[in-house]
């Protein structure tokens, strides 16, 4: 049978996005923002470089590799990864957070002219009424603020993208007035953060839009989206912010950052990937969320979407069964999907059959096979199947070995 028989596709159908059609540049926040999670650690610079070359294999092509204006230690790692992304010629365009005062551009401007490096400023600046209260902030004093910033970015040779925090929860006026200030100043790129994550997708697709149509109209401006995840819907604005027709959205690997953290740059490529709208492989995104856990201290939950130790693991005897037989009929396509919507081999990975209490025969079997015993020992399958049904858990592997073991001695 044809495998495109095999699964009716309700993502694709009539009056869907185009998915095949979309274009979207992808932005990379773990050095910046991930950095900010108050449970982090910072990584070591050459964990750091790595992490840059990972991001180019998997198709990543931008990157925010810090905030200089946080100091000195600072100012020296980006001068550092902004010379990696030179030397080693990755396909990553970097760029820096600041303020919108001039001390923070200062030193981007310092290290892109020392190394011969194009790095984009991200200027950022608080948009909403409650930030704005909060600061005892006029609108007059942003702007007069952000003019300052992108003027004086622009004319030292940096690339600005302007950044408004709280896009989300700002007037439309005042965004009409800052981005248009903005552009006007020589700003090429603008930035909608939902800063608090407080967007719906409804909200995100009606933003991009007025956004698009009210202040970028035919200017050559592109527009950016950066989410953060406080009500869990991260990933989801960011998909719809791409059918909105943003030109690049940001996220962090694993989701770290500020407070809960932004979207999970991992799960946006994998749903990209499987919509058609990324067309790289995905072997190097194991190791990508791997280095990230390990440097940064923040463990993978075994419950995560596709690298949790339980994303391609089973005990469950229906589900066993169905891969099982997927794999008897020879058909690896088939046995890498028929209860899993994200294959496994696409990145490196195998769909794994373990015995639990909810196990069926198939388990055990499986098990044994797998593991170099007689799948068709009754004594063995009877002695792996009643501890399954004793226990409260998966049994592990060296369980298994061991009540085996000491079933041949009694």
């Amino acid at each position: 049978m044809d495998e495109r028989d095999l699964i009716y596709d309700w993502n694709a159908g009539e009056g869907t996005f185009d998915w095949s059609r979309a274009h979207v540049d992808l932005n990379d926040e773990t050095l910046r923002d991930g950095l900010q999670s108050p449970s982090v650690r910072d990584p070591s610079l050459e964990v750091k470089q790595r992490l840059l070359h990972l991001m180019a294999e998997l198709g990543i092509v931008a990157a925010d590799i810090g905030l200089p204006g946080a100091g000195p230690r600072v100012v020296e790692q980006v001068r550092a990864l902004a010379r990696e992304i030179r030397d080693h010629r990755l396909p990553i365009f970097p760029n820096c957070a600041a303020r919108t005062v001039l001390a923070d551009i200062e030193p981007i401007v310092r290290v892109a002219d020392e190394l011969g490096v194009k790095i984009e400023a991200a200027t950022f600046i608080g948009s909403s009424p409650i930030r704005q209260y909060a600061e005892d902030w006029t609108l007059d004093r942003i702007l007069k603020s952000s003019e300052e910033a992108v003027t004086y970015a622009v004319r030292h040779g940096l690339p600005v993208m302007y950044v408004t925090e709280d896009t989300t929860r700002a007037k439309p006026e005042t965004l009409k007035a800052l981005y248009g200030a903005a552009i006007d100043c020589g700003a090429t790129r603008i930035c909608l953060a939902d800063t608090v994550g407080h967007a719906t997708p409804d909200g995100v697709k009606a933003l991009v839009r007025f956004v698009k149509s009210e202040i970028v109209k035919d200017k050559r401006v592109a527009v950016d989206w950066h989410g953060h995840r406080d009500r869990g819907m991260g990933l989801v604005n960011c998909l719809a912010a791409i059918e909105a027709g943003v030109d690049r959205v940001h996220a962090t690997a694993l989701g770290v950052g500020e407070r809960v953290g932004n979207a999970e740059m991992d799960l946006l490529i994998v749903n990209l990937k499987l919509l058609g709208a990324h067309r790289r492989e995905l072997s190097k995104l194991p190791e990508y969320c791997r280095l990230v856990a390990d440097a940064v201290g923040v463990p993978i939950p075994v419950n995560y979407p596709v690298m949790g130790a339980d994303a391609f693991r089973t005990g469950t005897g229906v589900h066993a069964a169905a891969i099982i037989k997927a794999k008897k009929k020879g058909h690896a396509w088939l046995a890498d999907r028929v209860y899993s919507s994200v294959p496994a081999e696409e990145l490196g990975l195998a769909q794994k059959i373990e015995i639990s209490p909810v196990s069926g025969l198939s388990n055990v079997k499986y098990w044994l096979e797998t593991h170099g015993y007689d799948a068709e020992d009754e004594a063995a399958c009877r002695v792996l199947f009643e501890a399954a049904k004793r226990t409260d858990r998966v049994l592990s592997d060296e369980e298994c070995h061991r009540l085996l073991k000491q079933a041949v001695w009694r």
